[in-house]
């Protein structure tokens, strides 16, 4: 839970977490600075993050090139103030308290750049409104 001394906490989370939770995370790192802990996960992670998702952030100056898929865990859930599911469904474990998010967006998985851009810039969007959210309350 965030206290006087602490930043808010939010856990992004997708199936293969090679995607949508990948770059929704690289953005509230980027534009949040030190001023919001993140995490992303997976309830199934792939292998590797979407090289096409590595792309499109990449033209946006947003490097996630080194980022790997995290397995959603209980604790990356109990450590956070705000959880934010994109197409995880039931995978995602509920706790009292928590904030929950549903952000209905298309997977990028299997697509090429020119499909993952209005994803990505859909999820830009999305952060920027929650970090303006999370900075003010």
């Amino acid at each position: 839970m965030t206290t006087a001394s602490s930043p808010p906490s939010v856990l992004f989370v997708c199936v293969h977490n090679a995607g949508r939770s990948q770059m929704a995370a690289a953005f509230l790192t980027h534009l949040g600075r030190d001023r919001v802990e993140v995490r992303s996960a997976g309830s199934a992670p792939a292998d590797a993050v979407n090289p096409a998702v590595v792309a499109a952030m990449a033209e946006v100056g947003v490097d996630i090139s080194a980022e790997t898929p995290k397995v959603l865990t209980t604790e990356a859930v109990r450590a956070s103030d705000v959880v934010i599911t994109m197409g995880c469904g039931d995978a995602c474990p509920v706790f009292p308290g928590k904030r929950y998010l549903d952000w209905p967006l298309d997977d990028p998985a299997g697509q090429g750049v020119e499909a993952v851009r209005p994803i990505r810039d859909a999820i830009e969007r999305r952060v920027r409104d929650l970090l303006d959210e999370l900075l003010t309350t």
